[in-house]
């Protein structure tokens, strides 16, 4: 056990004043004075001591050794048993004539609370496309405006910006390499995510990735007739993820939660104008000089000259 930072007697401590009583010839109350213990204190320990040996100075856990009112193992397995076998809470407490309140604390310690938790974890999916612009995943944040520093970093909620709007945070994330574009637009409406789509489709081919198709949301904006024209007209493929399968956009989701962590909520901004001029900034180090987990702690920039290089390989 953790002795209390407070205390004054360790281990050591009571060994040392047990031995200045038996070895040393102190008294009882002269041992418990040098030590900073009551008299009481320190006879307590001389007759431990005196019954065990030092082992009984050792300090003992708090728990009974007898538990009159706690549940009967067999009675426990029971009642995880029948949960298996999908039983309601309720059935389970008439069944096994336990209460309620005690097969919740038994299923709660066994992580059965719900009937989801019997269902099987589905396997989680990973992929990654073989070459550059194969696919970009798309995304969007909506972020609150601001006109003075927010409670995040004052720690003080009575001075939140109110009735200041909304800016979205529009990304897109190249599956092989992780290379990210970002935009922010005062609205996610369809005209938004086509000059959006332009805009990052131009971007990749400065960086001469040819983007071959998009991964969206069921959003409107993405499912609006411009932007599948837009898409059309860049000769780009239009995918859209499963519904309530966010982990299918999976790599733009994950970047949102670096923007925030690192670029959002990172550093205190006087206003959000000055943390939209402090995005390309944030993602420029992102793509060239930040280590990213996914690919051996390589900046995604690493990944797209991998990949002319093994191009050129195969070529030459």
């Amino acid at each position: 056990m953790n002795t209390h930072k407070n205390a004054r007697l360790t281990y050591l401590r009571r060994l040392e004043m047990v031995q200045d009583m038996t070895e040393r010839g102190l008294s009882t109350s002269e041992a418990a004075a040098r030590h900073g213990v009551s008299a009481v204190t320190a006879r307590k320990w001389l007759a431990r001591y005196a019954v065990g040996g030092a082992e009984q100075l050792l300090d003992k856990s708090s728990r009974p050794n007898l538990s009159p009112r706690g549940i009967d193992p067999r009675v426990a397995a029971t009642i995880i048993e029948l949960r298996r076998k999908l039983l309601l809470q309720a059935s389970i407490a008439t069944y096994t004539g336990v209460s309620k309140a005690t097969v919740s604390r038994v299923l709660r310690r066994a992580g059965l609370s719900r009937l989801s938790d019997l269902r099987p974890q589905e396997p989680v999916q990973r992929y990654e496309r073989e070459k550059p612009g194969e696919l970009l995943h798309i995304d969007i944040k909506k972020l609150g405006r601001f006109d003075k520093v927010g409670h995040r970093i004052t720690g003080d909620r009575t001075q939140r910006a109110r009735h200041v709007g909304w800016e979205f945070v529009f990304v897109a994330v190249d599956d092989h390499s992780r290379i990210a574009f970002t935009r922010t637009y005062p609205d996610e409406k369809q005209a938004s995510a086509v000059d959006f789509v332009q805009q990052a489709t131009r971007y990749f081919a400065d960086l001469q990735v040819p983007i071959e198709r998009v991964l969206t949301d069921n959003g409107s904006a993405f499912r609006s007739a411009a932007f599948a024209g837009a898409c059309k007209n860049l000769g780009i493929a239009q995918k859209f993820t499963r519904a309530y399968r966010s982990q299918t956009n999976g790599k733009a989701e994950r970047f949102i939660q670096s923007a925030l962590r690192e670029w959002a909520y990172g550093r205190t901004y006087e206003n959000s104008e000055q943390r939209r001029l402090a995005l390309p900034v944030w993602n420029h180090f992102y793509n060239w000089h930040r280590q990213h987990h996914g690919i051996g702690c390589l900046p995604p920039i690493s990944r797209l000259l991998a990949s002319r290089k093994n191009l050129l390989t195969l070529h030459s």
